[in-house]
């Protein structure tokens, strides 16, 4: 623990942390609610609204506490309870050398946006009261232990895990809790055969655009100072977002004959999302890789989930976070050599060593994650149902469940 506050730092992290909020609200809110179809709007924005509203305060009432307390003789696998709401935190406290509460607040952005991201996975169809308890109950059950094993110095991180923003924590984590609520909840009514298409594109743009300035606090501000460790990851951010992009828009064109706007701004996120766990890790070049290969795999893997196996992932959050944080996570114990323009590997640790801790990792999460989403949703479905009836998705969930809509006639 450091005697005295760095005030760079804090002010770094200060920044980081508004960044990343913003990533949430508004940003993944207009993003998704540009996805969907234009009777389903409010819904999305409310539902992104709601969870950052209610991750927050799950995050003073223990979660912060059990991820990142220490946790004594289950430190391996879970933290204390001493932090709970935060007794005789002041403005003197302490994590290293920036403010216990700027700390906390950093960390709570993360674990808000990663429920978030789930949202795609069921959008148009789920309840809210659902939506909810779903939230509240992963946030605790599934993302607060991963963290803890991963940030909060437990037995995965004790192994050497290289996870610098959240790749495995949140865009793994995410991705299959997506994919799973697809699957328990089932396909919305006329997939794969009726038309779905994103019904404000412009708002999609925009939400992307405010995701991809936001990612820099997301990655930059992991390193938790403004060095030029912070400086490297925001640069090989941008240069997997960038590679992510381009790559993704040219195999539409090559397929397709025409570039298009939501194939460009989809390989920017699974660029954004693969570099995450290697941000801090990697130089340019291997940014250049990962982003390029971000664009490629993610691409088929949305191909083959919707229209191979015919999962309505609805807004594709499995094969764009869940297998660009795989590749990543994957790559990242490649790249991180510095022989190959990385960080370097820890003394007396290769390649494929630090590639099998980061696989370990990842196979823990996508395990853990599916079982207990699995759970938790059979659980909520069985005590208040999850769906909402045929009729009401029809009509759309913006009059059914909140009684607005996003848009009026000119002459109302």
């Amino acid at each position: 623990m450091a005697d005295e506050i760095n005030q760079a730092n804090t002010a770094w992290i200060l920044t980081s942390t508004a960044l990343v909020l913003f990533m949430t609200i508004p940003g993944l809110s207009l993003f998704y609610a540009g996805l969907v179809r234009s009777k389903n709007v409010l819904s999305v924005l409310m539902q992104c609204f709601a969870i950052t509203c209610l991750v927050s305060l799950l995050w003073l009432a223990g979660v912060y506490s059990f991820i990142f307390a220490d946790g004594g003789d289950l430190q391996p696998f879970l933290g204390g309870a001493q932090k709970i709401f935060l007794p005789g935190l002041d403005a003197g406290s302490l994590t290293g050398d920036i403010p216990e509460s700027v700390f906390f607040m950093f960390q709570m952005t993360f674990a808000i946006i990663t429920p978030a991201l789930i949202v795609g996975g069921f959008a148009e169809r789920m309840k809210f009261s659902a939506m909810l308890w779903f939230s509240g109950l992963w946030l605790i059950v599934v993302y607060m232990p991963i963290c803890h094993w991963i940030w909060g110095n437990g037995w995965l991180a004790k192994l050497g895990v290289m996870d610098f923003a959240g790749g495995i924590v949140i865009h793994i984590n995410a991705g299959v809790a997506a994919l799973v609520s697809a699957i328990v909840l089932g396909n919305r009514r006329g997939f794969p055969t009726t038309g779905m298409q994103p019904h404000n594109m412009t708002m999609v743009v925009t939400g992307a655009g405010m995701l991809w300035v936001g990612w820099f606090g997301f990655n930059g501000g992991s390193a938790l100072t403004s060095d030029g460790r912070a400086g490297l990851a925001i640069l090989v951010t941008h240069i997997g977002a960038a590679s992510g992009a381009l790559t993704w828009m040219a195999i539409e064109w090559l397929r397709y004959g025409k570039p298009s706007v939501l194939g460009i701004v989809t390989g920017m996120v699974a660029g954004l999302g693969t570099i995450t766990p290697a941000s801090g890790f990697v130089g340019p070049g291997g940014a250049l890789f990962i982003g390029v290969t971000a664009g490629i795999v993610c691409f088929y893997a949305t191909q083959y989930v919707k229209r191979s196996l015919k999962i309505d992932d609805s807004l594709d959050v499995f094969p764009v976070h869940g297998v660009g944080g795989v590749v990543g996570s994957l790559l990242t114990g490649v790249f991180v050599a510095s022989s190959l323009g990385g960080h370097g590997l820890p003394d007396g640790v290769g390649i494929m060593d630090q590639v099998g801790v980061q696989a370990l990792a990842i196979g823990v999460t996508i395990l853990w994650s599916a079982g207990f989403s699995y759970l938790i949703l059979k659980l909520i479905n069985a005590v208040i149902g999850l769906r909402v009836n045929p009729d009401d998705e029809i009509v759309g969930l913006d009059i059914t469940l909140h009684e607005e809509t996003g848009y009026h006639q000119l002459n109302d």
